[in-house]
Order: structure tokens, then sequence, then C-alpha cells
């Protein structure tokens, strides 16, 4: 199991924007602190935490912060409706289309996702794969 993923971002005010145009809508609360940005789900008491956890931070090395050439990180949301407004929020708040959402021909008959890259250039996936939406074929 996963349990954190990482990205780098040089500004972090522009980061926050864009996360947070469409993390809250998936369940994620946000915690800031001189570190970064950590976004997590919510548990209740004496319960584990739910993985993955997301953290955006500036740089252990203060080198420039890059993005990973084929790495992607995917959230699901709960509906077709769901990504596609999260990604047309996540656009207006800095981020970049990278595939608008729709169904691919590549993938499974219920995959919608919609692809953007965050104002670092990391590159995001928003997906729903709910059974009781209707598939690429009808």
């Amino acid at each position: 199991m996963i349990s954190y993923v990482t990205v780098g971002a040089d500004d972090i005010p522009r980061a926050k924007r864009f996360y947070s145009a469409f993390m809250p809508a998936l369940g994620y609360t946000l915690t800031e602190g001189p570190e970064g940005l950590s976004y997590v789900l919510p548990t209740a008491t004496g319960q584990s935490p739910v993985a993955p956890d997301y953290y955006v931070k500036p740089t252990f090395d203060g080198r420039p912060a890059s993005a990973g050439n084929g790495a992607m990180v995917a959230f699901e949301a709960q509906s077709q409706a769901q990504v596609r407004d999260l990604h047309a929020a996540a656009l207006r708040a800095g981020g970049s289309d990278e595939g608008q959402p729709g169904f691919r021909a590549a993938y499974g008959p219920r995959f919608y996702v919609g692809y953007l890259r965050d104002p670092q250039g990391n590159k995001i996936a928003l997906y729903a794969s709910n059974p009781n939406e209707p598939g690429r074929d009808g």
C-alpha cells in the first residue's frame, strides 16, 4: 500500500491555490506548515490513518523542483460529473490541461479521466469508474 506521495514545488502559495481547487472535494484536509502543504484524508478517533497522504513541499536540497517525466498521480472521484467539475476548477486555479475529461479507448469501458499539470508541471489524473454510470459504449 502506498503511504504517501510527495511532489516538489517552488511556489507554495501557487501550489496551494491549485490543489485546494479539488483536493477538499475528494475528502482531503489541508495542514500548512513551514515544510509545505500536507493533504490527508480524515480518520475517526481510534482508527488507522487512511492512505495515501499527499504532500507538496519545497525541495530538500534547495534546488528547483521539477516534474518527473512519466510520473503521474491519480485521484479517484465519485462520478464523471465530479471529474469534469474538479478538472475545470483546477484549470481555473492555475493548472494546465493535459487531456480533457472523457473516456479513453485504451482503458476499460468505465474509466473516465481528465489530465492536468499543476503549476510546477507535475501530472495529475482525476478519474471515476463508477459502475452506476454509463460507460464508453453508452
